[in-house]
């Protein structure tokens, strides 16, 4: 189905990267320590996401708020390593030079997989490779795989072009999912929010700080199930 949609969706993505609201990782610290209580020490990676984009300060991105939520029950020591534009094969690249050890990650990964054209096979291999280098190289006890986003739901992105995203990065998920099964210590996250416009930033692409407290309060309470 997807060959007589070829121009329609080049022309699309082509008309969707031409308008797109171009938003900067937020300000802020990418490392600290804070809260009271049994240390944790925690790993945030990924892609722009994980990086914060679509909040101004790291206080209302993701790493922010998953710290404060942790920081209620223990003393955590934190570090956010996320760049926009970011794989898998890029956060494996990037991590190989990390020193451990950390006792918690959460991932966020997959959109770029999918508009690389990374196939679901070649994501599994790469997550593999990523939960691997996590659990023995960086010490890992608990990984939390944040699921690859519902991009059919993106409110930048025009049909046909969002339902053909929106397969493939179901796929990848399947594909995600799969490679966690593999590790005892990987829990995988699936972010399924209510159709709410308050949950998108501004460039219909990522999450809103609103997204970002649901998100970060959900894998917060992974974290402390393990």
């Amino acid at each position: 189905m997807r060959i007589p949609l070829l121009p329609v969706l080049a022309a699309q993505a082509v008309a969707v990267r031409r308008k797109a609201t171009l938003l900067p990782e937020p300000d802020g610290p990418r490392t600290g320590c804070v809260g009271r209580g049994p240390r944790v020490r925690l790993l945030i990676a990924g892609d722009s996401s994980a990086a914060g984009v679509g909040a101004s300060t790291q206080e209302q991105a993701l790493s922010g708020q998953l710290v404060a939520c942790l920081a209620r029950h223990f003393t955590v020591e934190w570090r956010l390593e996320a760049t926009t534009g970011h794989t898998t094969r890029d956060t494996l690249d990037r991590l190989a030079d990390l020193d451990g050890p950390y006792d918690a990650a959460v991932t966020a990964l997959g959109v770029n997989d999918v508009t690389r054209g990374v196939t679901q096979r070649q994501f599994q291999s790469r997550q593999s490779r990523l939960f691997d280098l996590l659990s023995n190289k960086l010490g890992v006890r608990c990984i939390v795989a944040t699921g690859v986003p519902q991009m059919d739901r993106f409110p930048a992105l025009p049909h046909p072009l969002a339902w053909v995203l929106g397969q493939q990065a179901a796929r990848l998920d399947r594909g995600l999912r799969q490679a966690a099964d593999a590790f005892p210590a990987v829990r995988h996250l699936a972010l399924d929010f209510p159709d709410d416009p308050a949950l998108a930033a501004a460039d219909g692409y990522h999450p809103s700080p609103k997204a970002y407290q649901l998100w970060a309060a959900a894998a917060a309470d992974l974290l402390r199930q393990a």
